[in-house]
């Protein structure tokens, strides 16, 4: 009766730590960049400001707040990053440092806070499940041991670069992609930065092709308790819908966009 005791209690005392298990995981994301610009109207020193521009637009730091099934991912505060003064500017459309990702993992769904030019959008669907494919290999991120683990997605992808008052170029092409993430039992959540969920531990790595988020910082179980709290301002839309109206504020913009003749003047928008 005493061993019957015992083992009830600590069987509750174990499922009372798995429920307030939480932590906080820092993230750095870093996207590949593959910009032609032609080299009659963009010199080299004006290329290599732009490719450095660019590269320093999609260096950012996230932070994922997580407990068992919940999560809220959103980027850290810091300052904008300058723009050259080569009459170049670069928008990216569909991303904003006020975008909030809350996950609820158990429900299978997700809430989105996203800021299209000033507008707040309230994004409420169902998350997507990966069909994951659990490798053998393994490697160290920081004191973790991590597992690989691969998955293929088709997306649509898409840019578009104007110069001076010439037509805007915009390809758009449906690709598939492999997706690599590095997920560590160690931390027992299905969770991960962005996107990503689904593996049996904390995802600390993931690469998609074109961007790439590594965990460099995780606090488990932090002294004050992590509130997980669902974004709650903007306009509700599904995921579809949100996008529906996303292309056609970029169609707007461009048909809007003024034209230039002082031969300085070029845009590179770029869809997040």
């Amino acid at each position: 009766m005493i061993r019957l005791f015992l083992l009830t209690t600590l069987f509750i005392a174990g499922n009372i730590s798995a429920q307030d298990f939480q932590g906080i995981a820092t993230y750095q994301t870093n996207r590949k960049l593959d910009i032609q610009l032609d080299s009659t109207q963009v010199n080299s020193e004006m290329q290599k400001q732009i490719h450095e521009m660019m590269k320093k637009q999609f260096q950012k730091e996230y932070t994922l707040q997580f407990n068992k099934i919940e999560s809220v991912y959103k980027e850290e505060e810091r300052l904008g990053t300058p723009q050259p003064a080569t009459g170049v500017r670069v928008m990216v459309a569909g991303s904003g440092a006020s975008d909030i990702l809350y996950k609820n993992n158990k429900e299978e769904r997700f809430v989105a806070q996203r800021d299209m030019l000033g507008k707040l959008f309230l994004v409420k669907d169902s998350l997507t499940k990966l069909n994951w494919k659990l490798e053998n290999e393994t490697k160290k991120i920081g004191n973790y041991t991590c597992y690989k683990a691969t998955a293929k997605r088709t997306e649509q992808r898409s840019r578009s670069v104007s110069f001076n008052n010439s037509e805007e170029n915009q390809e758009v092409e449906e690709v598939e992609i492999t997706i690599t993430a590095w997920y560590t039992p160690e931390i027992p959540i299905n969770n991960g930065p962005s996107v990503f969920w689904g593996l049996p531990g904390l995802i600390m790595e993931v690469n998609d092709g074109q961007q790439s988020m590594l965990c460099n910082k995780i606090v488990l179980n932090p002294k004050k308790k992590v509130e997980i709290i669902p974004p709650g301002k903007g306009k509700v839309v599904s995921e579809t819908k949100f996008e529906e109206i996303l292309q056609k504020k970029m169609k707007e913009m461009q048909d809007r966009r003024p034209q230039r003749d002082d031969g300085n003047s070029m845009q590179i928008r770029i869809r997040g």
